[in-house]
């Protein structure tokens, strides 16, 4: 029984080995036999800035390298794959891409990249460090004249396109784009490896504020910001899908900033709303005008604003952050040296925005208000000219949003089909919204089979809406599904393989299924429509956690609440969570030694353990998980997964390093997020943790595209806000509360949760599958919080709640979901319920002395158990370590006294 078990996990790890080799050679299968055309041979230009080493192809003089001083081998663009990208019409950085009005009205491309020829050198002389003339690598029939300069000025490194109009009537230009071409390739890389060359990039699509941030993968190292010149206002980001160049796992593509789009937005784009207004522009006759971006160097992430307060670029800090729930009194800082002119709001009535008078060492503050559902921005005009866009995502109330969100899981999505030949019935089923039809198959087995995340994310997402919001006929149908569907379906409940979590309980065997049982309509042919054997393989470890947090929370409501749950006893849920959870290191081994999405529901089973005394599981789980913590800590880079890079094992390191104390490599990790979880004033992109390719696995528009807040941004605002609570920064604030409102921020106005928002400008909507959306619920769920904060450019703030500063009282009443939860950043002060809520804070400033409000009891919960990080002298009983509050009809107050 071994060695065959021995051959299984050879095989798994053969096939998972086999499909990452083919992904990481896919960058090259398109062009690998190409024609070279760029001119290498020819040679290079090398020149010097005060902060880079500019390195130019002399044939084509597009960029070859961009070196930091501070770190002279490394280079911000892909330099190192210079000999295989050497073909037509794949994109370099200094390339331009333009469409023009021809005479039939239509428009008509061109680029510097789709006929490679040598371009024409023009003399060099002052602050003009290389110029060129791009009309031979241009088609003939191309009216305009354009010219391409490097200089540097006042240190800075500018690349400026002059572009003349020698004809006798005027052109309009509909499009202009510089293509952002930096190391994104990840092909046949390691981790370390990926982390020492690698970086990933971040728009802030915000018109002539808009800026670029260029990171390397370890989050560390000095930050390129892409800033705006001379006419180059970040209009749109449009995806070259036309570079040959393959995307994958490994290579998410390449995007250019445009800041003329009108041109696709009346054909490719067409009926799509944009973050900002297409335009285009007229040349006249005999005009000439110049467009430039200029590259700076940031110290670092987090000194990315410093560095554009010192260029004089706008800046905006949102309160609390750009997804704004409709209750929630917000704030808006802004910095710049001119002041503003005006504010519009677009759509009309999305938005209420108000000064309020005060201005906070150069930030001018404001009230903003949203007062209709849906995507909205504010367009910012200062004083002499410049233009800021500033895109919301305006919400229902959390509380509403997550109701909303149960109702449609227990209701539409719920799958309740009498004898399913799958064993699927009592269960939330994944969803198409587009066809507003449950998905009961899919070519993907999973998706239609309750098991991994697209097929899972359903049902978790509705088990967690229970830890915070509660409803007991939604409770009553979960239950139905735990006995009937989970325990003995999804999960093993008996042999060698107990308590192991099956791959998916949808497959594909037609021979031995009764005719007619699968559709015509869909195609079964590819790897993914598993059979039965494969379907029923529990060596996938990312299944576990979904299970094990089902159990975790029918255990706390069963705990913590009286009467919500009947069918076992609080002790039954906790023992079958931990039960999966050490299941996993022993019947998926191999991908075990990966951090898990939602890893972090170990921990919290173990502190529960603990919680109750049951020493004996609590040390068995402890040990099985230090196992995995202590390999963790071996590598330089420890969070991978069966992907060559990936953005979600770290939730679960990080957490387990920082339990273990492990806290070197909860720092390597911490840093690493904050690489790929960006801060910027715009909703879509502010908190979003990258993720690129799972609308492939778990959506319905399957295609290689950056997500717009997939369970990347939920799951990676754990860890986050852990390190947050560990020491306050106000960065980390920012990126952490950031993900957890972008974790609920495309919830549809009915309540269907999406695997995500597409961002490519052609779609700009949710996807239209309910897939793995589950996990991004799960980091919303246990991480919604209120934070409380004194800064020191802002003053007093609230993310999560209402603040009011009257005289020397500070008084926060509470917005979020959960209202379960509150950090009071000046004493480090970490409050939570396991049951009952929180309705307000009261602090008083001059005595210190802290006052906490509970909400009356419900039918459910007669008492509040409070837990917090500091010593009380509270005369209450105590249970599982937390204070045991009887509430009444009317308001609990207490009065926090620390010893």
């Amino acid at each position: 029984m071994k060695v065959c078990k021995l051959k299984v996990l050879f095989f798994l790890i053969l096939l998972v080995v086999t499909a990452t080799a083919q992904e990481r050679s896919a960058y090259w299968d398109n062009i690998k036999n190409r024609e070279s055309t760029l001119g290498l041979k020819d040679g290079f230009i090398e020149v010097k800035t005060a902060e880079f080493t500019l390195k130019l192809v002399k044939a084509s003089q597009t960029v070859a390298g961009l070196y930091p001083h501070s770190h002279p081998d490394f280079d911000f663009t892909p330099g190192e794959r210079l000999e295989i990208r050497d073909k037509d019409s794949i994109y370099y950085l200094g390339d331009i891409n333009f469409r023009i009005r021809a005479e039939d009205g239509s428009w008509k491309s061109y680029s510097t990249a789709y006929e490679r020829k040598k371009v024409k050198s023009l003399p060099t002389s002052g602050t003009i460090l290389a110029a060129s003339d791009l009309s031979n690598t241009l088609p003939e029939d191309n009216p305009l004249n354009i010219k391409r300069f490097y200089e540097e000025k006042n240190g800075e490194l500018i690349m400026r396109f002059e572009i003349s109009n020698p004809t006798k009537a005027p052109i309009e230009i509909g499009a202009l784009g510089v293509p952002m071409v930096f190391n994104n390739i990840l092909e046949g890389k390691t981790l370390d490896e990926t982390h020492s060359d690698n970086v990933f990039f971040d728009p802030y699509i915000g018109q002539d504020a808009g800026y670029i941030e260029v990171k390397q993968l370890s989050g560390k190292g000095e930050v390129l910001l892409v800033l705006p010149e001379k006419n180059m206002p970040f209009e749109a980001y449009r995806p070259l899908l036309d570079d040959p160049s393959k995307r994958s796992i490994v290579f998410e593509g390449v995007h250019e900033w445009m800041s003329l789009s009108e041109a696709y937005a009346g054909t490719e784009w067409k009926n799509i709303r944009q973050w900002n207004k297409p335009t285009s522009m007229s040349l006249k006759a005999g005009e000439t005008r110049n467009f430039a971006l200029k590259f700076v160097v940031a110290a670092g992430v987090k000194h990315i604003q410093d560095k554009l307060i010192e260029k004089k670029h706008p800046v905006a800090v949102g309160i609390p952050g750009y997804v704004l729930p409709m209750d929630i009194n917000a704030k808006l800082f802004l910095n710049y040296p001119e002041e503003v002119k005006n504010i519009d709001v677009e759509p009309k009535g999305m938005l209420k925005i108000l000064k309020t008078g005060k201005n906070n060492n150069g930030f001018a503050e404001y009230s903003v208000q949203g007062e209709k559902w849906g995507r909205g921005r504010l367009l910012i005009t200062y004083k002499d000219g410049l233009k800021q866009s500033i895109n919301y995502k305006v919400i229902k109330p959390e509380s509403e949003v997550v109701d909303d969100f149960g109702r449609f899981l227990l209701t539409e999505q719920w799958f309740d089909k009498a004898d399913d030949l799958f064993g699927r019935t009592n269960s939330c089923i994944s969803y198409d919204y587009e066809l507003k039809k449950q998905i009961t198959q899919d070519s993907r087995a999973w998706i239609a089979g309750l098991s991994d995340e697209g097929g899972a994310g359903s049902w978790l997402g509705a088990m967690m809406k229970q830890l915070i919001r509660p409803e007991k006929t939604e409770v009553e149908k979960l239950q139905k599904f735990i006995d009937e569907t989970l325990w003995g379906g999804i999960q093993y409940s008996e042999g060698e393989q107990k308590y192991g979590v099956k791959k998916s309980i949808f497959y594909y065997e037609p021979d031995k299924m009764p005719e007619g049982t699968y559709s015509d309509t869909v195609n079964y042919s590819t790897w993914a429509a598993w059979n039965k054997k494969q379907a029923d393989d529990p060596g996938r470890s990312y299944n576990y956690p979904h299970v094990a947090a089902a159990y975790w929370v029918m255990y706390r409501l069963a705990r913590y609440h009286t009467g919500l749950v009947n069918n076992h006893n609080w002790k039954w849920y906790l023992t079958h969570a931990y039960q999966t959870a050490v299941a996993m290191p022993v019947l998926a081994p191999w991908y075990a030694q990966f951090g898990q999405m939602e890893g972090t529901v170990f921990l919290l089973i173990l502190k529960d353990l603990q919680h109750e005394g049951l020493t004996e599981m609590a040390g068995t789980l402890e040990t099985a998980m230090k196992r995995r913590a202590d390999h963790w800590k071996s590598l330089n880079y420890p969070f991978g997964s069966e992907m060559p890079w990936d953005s979600t094992g770290q939730e679960e390191v990080f957490m387990w390093s920082d339990y273990f104390g492990y806290l070197e490599k909860a720092n390597v990790t911490l840093h690493a997020i904050l690489a790929y979880m960006p801060v910027m004033p715009h909703w879509a992109y502010n908190g979003n943790a990258r993720r690129y390719w799972d609308f492939l696995y778990g959506g319905k528009l399957s295609r290689i595209e950056r997500q717009i807040h997939h369970y990347g941004s939920g799951l990676n605002a754990i860890p986050v806000l852990k390190a947050y609570r560990n020491n306050p920064d106000f960065y980390l604030l920012k990126v952490g509360y950031g993900g957890t409102l972008g974790a609920i921020s495309n919830i549809t106005t009915d309540g269907f949760g999406p695997a995500a928002f597409h961002s490519y400008p052609s779609t700009l909507r949710i996807d239209y599958l309910s897939g793995d959306y589950g996990p991004n619920f799960f980091g919303y769920a246990i991480n919604t919080a209120t934070y409380i904060t004194l800064d020191e450019n802002f003053g007093w703030l609230s993310f999560g709640g209402n603040l009011k500063e009257s005289g020397k009282k500070i008084k926060v009443n509470l917005t979020t979901a959960a209202r379960n939860r509150i950090y009071f950043a000046p004493e480090k002060l970490w409050l939570t319920l396991d049951a009952g809520t929180f309705k307000e804070l009261i602090y008083d400033k001059s005595s210190g002395e802290i006052k906490i409000i509970l909400n009356p009891e419900t039918q459910y919960s007669k008492y509040a158990y409070l837990r917090l990080n500091k010593k009380l002298n509270l005369k209450l009983d105590k249970m599982n370590g937390a204070y045991k509050v009887l509430l009444s009809k009317k308001a609990t107050v207490i009065n926090l006294k620390f010893m």
